[in-house]
């Protein structure tokens, strides 16, 4: 069975329709689980029960299964299970603007990113909108308030899980359902240029991230294999989506120490987004102890920071969150000998 948390409105009316009633009872749905946050269809006081019947035999109105909570200052880091019970995890960043939640889209990741501990547990599947959904109902559950940004920057290539990812914007941004606006809303990619070139069509706007983290081909294809499909030509799309939405894009740079810090880069990467309309975020890197990569020195960064800042482009340097329950950027990893 479907879960309820995966209906679009769109496809809620639609069901309705399909049973002979009409399209509105769609709106009190929402309203029952997204307002009033029910867990059962038998809650349901404004619909008659031949319908909800109907409803509890097509849907299920399940929620995940809280693993693991781990708590840091500002950070919480959850372990959710799901109906198969593959796991993933969901980070909650405390800001002065409000609470921003990581979320995943997909068990692994097969982007393959050489840095990245998501990486190392290649794609089981693609996650239902459902399940997005989900990791932030519970989140708001546990926290007792509302999840204020939402950033999927989880586990997973969200544009290898487009159609999903898509149905989970409709249903968080809906005022009927989560609610959250969409200029609250940010999404990372690697680059997938088609992907891309939809989402520009779409009627949100929803913030556009770019996983970069090098300043040439040569050096991006040997940390990011994602990079031999769609080279740095992918810029061209970038502009186009710029031009297009009229949206200022995020480019994310993960700073390797003698990999991709070094100033010439920083000149690089500089020349190579000069005149987009763009900011670009230095992530000192989040080391594992399973992959060998280093954090760059403090000094390195400051240095390549200002290189780019004197040349005119927006930048800054993330705040680091949630490293020692390894819940920062880089370091999401759910395998089932985790607990």
């Amino acid at each position: 069975m479907k879960s309820i948390y995966g209906m679009t409105m769109e496809k809620l009316e639609e069901y309705f329709l399909s049973l002979g009633e009409k399209k509105f009872k769609a709106t009190q749905i929402y309203e029952w689980i997204y307002q009033k946050r029910i867990k059962s269809f038998d809650e349901v006081t404004n619909i008659k029960k031949t319908v909800i019947d109907k409803l509890k035999e097509d849907f299920t109105i399940d929620r995940l299964d809280t693993l693991k909570v781990e708590r840091d200052v500002e950070v919480c880091k959850y372990l959710f299970a799901l109906n198969d019970n593959e796991r993933v995890e969901s980070v909650l960043m405390r800001h002065d603007y409000g609470t921003s939640l990581c979320i995943s889209s997909q068990v692994g990741c097969n982007m393959g990113c050489r840095f990245c501990e998501s990486g190392r547990l290649k794609k089981v599947r693609n996650l239902e909108s459902s399940e997005m959904v989900l990791q932030i109902l519970q989140v708001e559950e546990d926290i007792h308030e509302r999840i204020s940004h939402v950033v999927i920057m989880g586990i997973g290539e969200p544009f290898d899980n487009y159609d999903n990812f898509v149905d989970f914007i409709k249903i968080v941004n809906n005022p009927k359902g989560i609610a959250l606006g969409s200029r609250h809303i940010t999404v990372s990619t690697c680059g997938i240029i088609p992907k891309i070139r939809e989402f520009a069509t779409l009627p949100f706007q929803v913030n556009l991230a770019i996983s970069l983290h090098a300043s040439n081909d040569t050096l991006r294809s040997s940390i990011m294999p994602i990079n031999k499909a769609y080279p740095l030509k992918l810029m061209e799309t970038i502009k186009e989506y710029i031009n297009k939405t009229n949206r200022r894009v995020t480019f994310e740079y993960i700073m390797l120490d003698g990999i991709n810090d070094k100033l010439e880069n920083a000149v690089e990467l500089s020349n190579l987004l000069s005149g987009m309309n763009c900011y670009i975020n230095l992530i000192p890197y989040n080391e594992t102890n399973n992959i060998g990569y280093k954090r760059s020195k403090k000094s390195t960064i400051l240095k390549f920071y200002d290189i780019i800042k004197n040349r005119g482009l927006n930048v800054t340097i993330r705040k680091e969150f949630g490293s020692k329950i390894s819940a920062a950027c880089g370091q999401l990893r759910s395998k089932k000998e985790d607990l």
